[in-house]
């Protein structure tokens, strides 16, 4: 059997378990901790080194030993963690995720990396061995221990094989509800971890006497990749009277091989007088297992591009749908009734095949919130500053393409509300502000759209700096500028106000490439601040990159997607409204406004389009807090779209985004709102 089909299943598991891990770690109070989360802690890691061990990673068993050694000492209470252990542990976490990079790229982790971590917990384990010999009863050292001359006997039940070695424990695994498939893998699997002294097998069920030195856990944890911790049951044979057991144990045990004697400073442990009773395994170890199990019992792994085919192919299916209403809108309805109804069937439940697929590839924002809370400790650390932590709206989802792409730029956003937004605790005590900064990371629902906020209480935005600071790498701005378009100068490439460069930002690089990041996906960023108050980051987002919602627009003979997101209202201009100011840029009078216009037609070079603008439509949008007029000939209508690549299937086009096809088969742009914005205001300065 090749082991190796099980390698994936395996790395997803482990970094679910060091995920929690970490998060444990980090909510873990030092002063009472919690017995619960210190078992949770233990069991990821017990977990993860029976998995390792099973699969013969050796680095990743090795540190995960020293670590679940130093846990099972703090669970028991001889070992009391401080902040120092934390940081060791979440360091180690660290290394363990390195490892296992390193394992699924089919190479072996740095052995300077892990070496260094091993003796870091070493150091630990000294430590704390040295403060109980210090404090309490003295702990006795046991002697080396010398093989006697004649055989050792375990117990008058257990056979001994010859020579002077001991012999290993044996187990009694039952598994329950297995099909013929499972029972082979299951025995196969086994035979990895010992020597299978007795089979039994029946038509759901299979029972084996295991000659092992793994114990229950670490057998559990080996056979939750194949069925789930319900199915199994272990239990010491020499506990159980049963006929399979009696079996096993009147039998004379062999030995693959004989195995050469440790070295002195690594004795052989004496078989453990009690494995587990005769009952289902249940105990705090073994949960891990289980509750992956459980998470999974009503889900599959399914790979994410067969996942994406399935979405193209749905699009297909309602393009053609959307051409097939369009053809029965023409038909006669007294005498195609049983036809239009139908179709109108049709189109509900294309509609909702669509959003019910659209949800498979939807995670939840907790994908990308879960990893600040430890970003923020050492952050904070770092800079000697206090921060409490909010997350609102974690159940909050967005499509997996979109969620991944979107971590680096919240991740600079935070690194800068850490550095940049946040004062130092003497800071804020002189301000008059808790010492302890607020961070508050949030996600919504918008209509169409998700919105992430990057919000904290910290010094705000200096205007004045700002100003200068853009005067002087000579953009074009005055003192009136409003405060919305002024702040978008920190996205110039190179900008920054910072006096001091750290390693953790000032060099003006990085808020250009998060906007231009956002920007790729079809988003916007949003700045507001208060001086003394605080800053506040919003990243507005579509939902999903693969269908959307758009209103279509006519200019000459062509039809026009403008992504909704974007449209605030739209209103045919008056003459009096309109007006020509220096270099024939021509703005629109709208509540007490001026705002810029764009003909659409001049844009694309169109020339079949209308030209007069009281003939024909503006329709205001708003993108980086900036708003402005779009002329366009007409309105056509709203609806959803099925977006598709265009530069995949032809080229990029300045001023376009992507392409989509009509319900009469035509192919329709959708405009990039942005970089129309930017180029034909001539101040697309980034």
């Amino acid at each position: 059997m090749d082991i190796k089909q099980f390698y994936q299943t395996f790395f997803e598991e482990a970094d679910e378990l060091l995920a929690e891990m970490e998060r444990l770690l980090l909510e873990l109070d030092l002063q009472a901790p919690d017995m619960e989360q210190l078992n949770a802690i233990f069991r990821s890691a017990h977990s993860i080194k029976g998995g390792a061990a099973t699969f013969g990673f050796q680095a990743l068993t090795e540190t995960t030993h020293l670590l679940e050694n130093l846990l099972d000492q703090a669970r028991h209470g001889s070992l009391h963690i401080t902040s120092d252990m934390v940081g060791a542990f979440l360091e180690t976490k660290d290394v363990l995720q390195k490892e296992l990079s390193a394992y699924r790229a089919d190479a072996e982790p740095e052995p300077e990396m892990v070496g260094k971590i091993c003796e870091i917990l070493r150091q630990l384990a000294l430590e704390s061995s040295a403060k109980g010999a210090a404090s309490a009863v003295p702990v006795p050292v046991p002697a080396p221990v010398i093989e006697p001359e004649p055989p050792v006997v375990v117990s008058e039940s257990v056979a001994t094989p010859a020579g002077n070695m001991l012999a290993p424990p044996v187990l009694k695994v039952s598994f329950f509800k297995v099909g013929a498939a499972d029972r082979k893998l299951l025995s196969e699997e086994l035979t990895n971890l010992g020597t299978v002294v007795s089979q039994l097998e029946t038509d759901d069920g299979l029972t084996l006497s295991l000659e092992t030195s793994c114990d229950a856990d670490d057998v559990i944890a080996v056979c939750c990749f194949i069925v789930d911790v319900d199915q199994i049951e272990v239990s010491l044979a020499t506990l159980d009277p049963s006929p399979v057991a009696e079996h096993a144990l009147a039998s004379p045990v062999v030995l693959p091989n004989p195995v050469e004697p440790q070295q002195p400073e690594a004795p052989v442990p004496a078989p453990a007088p009690a494995v587990r009773a005769a009952k289902p395994v249940a105990a705090p170890a073994a949960a891990a297992p289980a509750v992956a199990a459980n998470k999974d019992a009503g889900s599959i792994r399914v790979d994410v591009d067969k996942v994406d085919q399935i979405i193209n192919l749905v699009g297909e299916l309602v393009i053609t749908q959307s051409m097939l209403t369009q053809i029965a809108s023409t038909l006669d309805p007294a005498l195609y009734e049983r036809l239009l109804s139908c179709m109108g069937h049709l189109e509900r439940n294309a509609l909702d095949l669509q959003q019910s697929v659209m949800s498979i590839r939807m995670m939840p924002m907790d994908y990308v919130f879960s990893r600040f809370p430890r970003l923020i400790h050492d952050l904070s650390a770092k800079l000697g500053k206090q921060v409490q932590l909010v997350m609102i709206g974690k159940e909050t989802e967005l499509d997996k393409s979109l969620i991944e792409r979107v971590i680096d730029p919240v991740t600079h956003l935070v690194r800068n509300s850490l550095d940049h937004g946040l004062e130092s605790p003497e800071q804020r005590a002189l301000a008059k502000k808790d010492p302890m900064g607020r961070l508050t990371l949030s996600a919504q629902h918008q209509g169409g759209s998700i919105v992430i906020e990057v919000r904290d209480d910290g010094a705000g935005l200096d205007r004045d700096k700002i100003l200068a600071k853009a005067i002087q790498q000579g953009f074009d701005v005055d003192a009136s500028i409003g405060d919305d378009e002024l702040w978008q100068f920190i996205f110039a490439p190179g900008f920054s106000t910072a006096e001091v460069v750290s390693d953790v930002s000032g060099r003006g690089v990085g808020m250009d490439v998060v906007r231009r990041n956002i920007q790729e996906m079809g988003g916007h960023v949003e700045i507001a601040s208060v001086r003394g108050q605080g800053t506040s980051i919003k990243i507005v987002l579509p939902l999903t990159l693969a269908i959307l919602n758009g209103m279509s627009i006519k200019v000459g003979a062509e039809i026009f997607i403008l992504p909704l997101s974007y449209v605030i209202e739209s209103l045919q201009p008056l003459a009096q409204d309109l007006h020509s100011i220096s270099g024939g840029e021509q703005v629109i009078h709208v509540r007490g406004e001026y705002l810029s216009m764009v003909e659409l037609h001049k844009f694309f070079d169109i020339a079949d389009a209308v030209q007069d603008p009281t003939q024909g439509i503006l329709v205001i949008l708003q993108t980086e807090g900036t708003r402005f007029a779009l002329l366009v000939d007409q309105l056509v209508g709203q609806h959803q779209v099925v977006v598709k690549n265009l530069e995949t299937n032809y080229r990029k086009v300045p001023g376009i985004s992507a392409a989509t096809i009509l319900g009469d088969g035509n192919v329709a742009l959708i405009i990039d709102v942005v970089k129309v914005r930017q180029a034909a205001s001539g101040r697309a300065r980034w």
